[in-house]
């Protein structure tokens, strides 16, 4: 009861719109639940539909048109006209949104908080006021130790992970009932066969610090940018992307580079300063990060997830790992995955170091070293077009 109360209190003025819209839609899905009692509601992050959501809910509008099923995605998605285009949607945190997710058989989303307002939901779901069916897809394959995955956190009722040693991971340490866990793969791993690399292009992506300490909602930007740039993160990957070397070495090799940040840097991306020609700054409203993982030939990263789709596609990659004691203390801490014996590329807490190798493999026409590649076929249990299809079966088979 105090955790429920110290939850209770994390609650902001603008979700208690949010529970009186549940307590009217309640009553409503009840019945509507009536005329549609096989409906699954998929949604990714809500803002857009590019994830694994995505992916799966296009499966199934193409290989199983039969099957009923509605996609949540904000109004002003810059993704709502494709989503459009396969089947019925409806606007993200609304109050229809409320009654789909109350009435569907099976909520399915790539985001623990895929759902008409995360704080409402996670107090009806974690404390049992809601019983509902909820499948995790997953953003990404996990490598850490994620506690608010653990299942006193989301009571999932599917929980889907990619390779062996992640669902032997998950099953020993999240705590999910037995049968829970399934091996499945992303769906989006499917469109990861088929890909048109653009010569010698370099994709800079890290990942994002949660001591940043910024909220992705707050008003006063400007104070949060002169925050963000006098983090040791921002110097650190400012001086990769307006480095002379890196400049250099695009001249030489003919490179160029896609610098794209995490989804909640994007707000800071005004902040990375670069003369360099050949460098490109990705914003989201104009790149779509699946695009730039395929068509890309080198990738530099930190702790991004997007690690494993790229080395899925068997491309070298590098790591920049200038904090990774203050990472795994204060954002994600160590899972199973050890970077120096199963990462799938050199790692380098030195911008100077990491250039250097940047050359050197530009110099190689990024071929792809042979321990990284045997790395590869160890790690990845699944690797075929089949992932749409095997999470659609297990869910229909839970839920027929």
């Amino acid at each position: 009861m105090h955790r429920f109360k110290e939850k209770l209190k994390q609650v902001k003025p603008r979700d208690y719109f949010h529970i009186l819209l549940f307590l009217i839609a309640f009553p409503i899905a009840m019945i509507y639940r009536i005329f549609r009692r096989d409906l699954w509601l998929i949604c990714d992050n809500g803002v857009e539909a590019s994830d694994n959501g995505f992916w799966l809910f296009e499966y199934i509008r193409r290989e199983h048109p039969e099957q009923d099923c509605v996609f949540a995605v904000n109004k002003n998605s810059r993704d709502r006209a494709k989503v459009e285009k396969l089947g019925k949607i409806v606007n993200y945190g609304t109050f229809m949104h409320w009654i789909l997710y109350l009435a569907a058989k099976v909520n399915i989303s790539s985001q623990k908080g895929g759902k008409p307002n995360f704080a409402v939901c996670y107090l009806l779901e974690v404390y049992g006021i809601l019983h509902n069916n909820r499948v995790f897809l997953q953003h990404g394959v996990i490598l850490t130790d994620i506690e608010f995955l653990y299942y006193e956190n989301t009571k999932m009722s599917m929980f889907v992970t990619s390779t062996y040693r992640e669902w032997d991971y998950v099953q020993s340490k999240y705590g999910y009932p037995e049968g829970v866990v399934k091996l499945l793969g992303l769906p989006r791993f499917d469109r990861l066969h088929d890909f048109d690399v653009v010569p010698k292009q370099i994709l800079i992506i890290p990942t994002w610090r949660d001591w940043l300490g910024t909220d992705a909602l707050s008003k006063n930007l400007e104070k949060d940018k002169q925050n963000f740039i006098s983090s040791e993160y921002f110097k650190r990957w400012s001086a990769v992307v307006k480095s002379e070397k890196l400049k250099e070495i695009c001249e030489k090799y003919g490179c160029t580079v896609m610098f794209c940040p995490h989804r909640d840097t994007q707000r800071f991306i005004d902040c990375f300063e670069s003369d360099n020609p050949y460098l490109t700054m990705c914003d989201y409203d104009h790149f779509n990060v699946q695009d730039l993982l395929k068509s890309s030939a080198f990738m530099i990263t930190d702790f991004s997830s997007v690690q494993v789709d790229f080395a899925y596609m068997k491309k070298p990659l590098a790591y920049f790992h200038f904090d990774y004691e203050d990472y795994t203390a204060h954002h994600y801490h160590k899972g199973y995955f050890d970077y120096e014996e199963d990462g799938f590329g050199a790692i380098f807490s030195d911008e100077n170091a990491l250039l250097d190798y940047i050359e050197k493999k530009a110099s190689e026409n990024f071929v792809n070293d042979p321990i990284y590649l045997e790395r590869h076929k160890n790690f990845f249990t699944l690797y075929d077009t089949k992932n749409c299809e095997r999470n659609y079966n297990a869910i229909k088979e839970r839920w027929s």
